[in-house]
């Protein structure tokens, strides 16, 4: 993507605007080595369908305000809200979902543990 603020400030913003919000168990994870579509992935709780569409409304005012308008937002309304900023994804979901689906397991895993998992 490119965009005048750097990965590590786009990275920072998102923080700042789920903090803002008071998100719970922000977790970021560099993926540029496991995937071309996006360098950084981060994962947010909010505490209710109301909470997580602000928490979304939020980092995505602020990317705009930044400069760096969101590529696409999808699930608005749910308990899953993505937020595509290119260099950055950010999910923004209910902990039962986060639960569900585990994607910080999904996304920390490595080419070695993947192949140990696949071996054994």
């Amino acid at each position: 993507m490119t965009s005048d603020i750097s990965v590590e400030a786009l990275q920072q913003l998102v923080v700042d605007a789920l903090e803002d919000l008071k998100a719970q168990d922000i977790w970021l994870q560099d993926v540029h080595d496991q995937t071309s579509i996006t360098d950084v992935m981060i994962i947010a709780s909010g505490t209710s369908e109301r909470h997580v569409k602000s928490i979304a409304d939020h980092v995505v005012e602020k990317a705009k305000q930044a400069g760096t308008p969101p590529l696409g937002v999808e699930g608005q309304g749910g308990d899953w809200v993505l937020v595509d900023l290119g260099d950055v994804i950010v999910h923004i979901m209910q902990p039962q979902t986060r639960a569900f689906y585990n994607l910080e397991k999904l996304w920390s895993m490595t080419e070695e543990s993947v192949t140990a998992a696949r071996d054994s």
